[in-house]
């Protein structure tokens, strides 16, 4: 049987003691500085994945009805354009009808211009149908994306909050975990308020 002798430097010793939360430097027993960061930037995290997630959701959703609301503006400019072609023929057959000699003739392109102006309100409802229609997804965009500011934000207070917890190990200066908590309360805060 081999025995092995392991002679521990004095770091070592305070590393296993930190990592534990037996000893903090300053007498006091309890959970170590760096394991209380750890536990604080993983929560931070989680609930800035969330507020990230929903960030990018309202972007998607605003641009999903943008882009509904450009597809209907389209429709109901084909509409105006059809509009406007029939009002044109509806011209030429009114003149037309005016310089034909023949009566026959005459009623026919009058029939034909009354059946145009009969087309154009069905074309006009349409066309002002489709513009309700994207006016509707404008609203529903501008709607959707008015959180997005205040999301990033309050994202923008978690990654503050993170970066100030960092410090703090790094430096082992407890108090700057005061702005790190205000900074992801603020966070939080304005995440919420996001939706108010």
């Amino acid at each position: 049987m081999e025995h092995h002798f392991h002679v521990h430097g004095a770091h070592e010793h305070e590393v296993e003691h930190a990592a534990t939360g037996e000893h903090q430097g300053d007498g006091r027993h309890g959970i170590a500085l760096a394991q209380q960061v750890a536990l604080f930037t993983a929560l931070l995290a989680a609930v800035g994945a969330v507020v990230s997630y929903l960030g990018g959701n309202t972007q998607n959703e605003a641009l999903f009805h943008k882009n509904e609301a450009v597809l209907y503006k389209a429709h109901a400019s084909d509409q105006w354009s059809f509009y406007q072609a029939k009002s044109t023929k509806g011209h030429i057959m009114s003149i037309a009808g005016e310089l034909s000699p023949s009566k026959e003739r005459r009623a026919q392109y009058e029939a034909d211009v009354a059946r145009y102006e009969k087309e154009k309100k069905e074309i006009k409802a349409k066309a002002e149908e489709f513009e309700e229609k994207s006016r509707q997804e404008n609203e529903l965009a501008e709607k959707a994306f008015h959180p997005h500011h205040a999301l990033a934000l309050a994202m923008t207070f978690i990654q503050i909050a993170i970066a100030l917890a960092s410090v703090t190990v790094l430096t082992n200066r407890r108090w700057l975990m005061i702005p790190a908590g205000v900074g992801a309360l603020a966070g939080i805060a304005t995440a919420v308020l996001a939706y108010l």
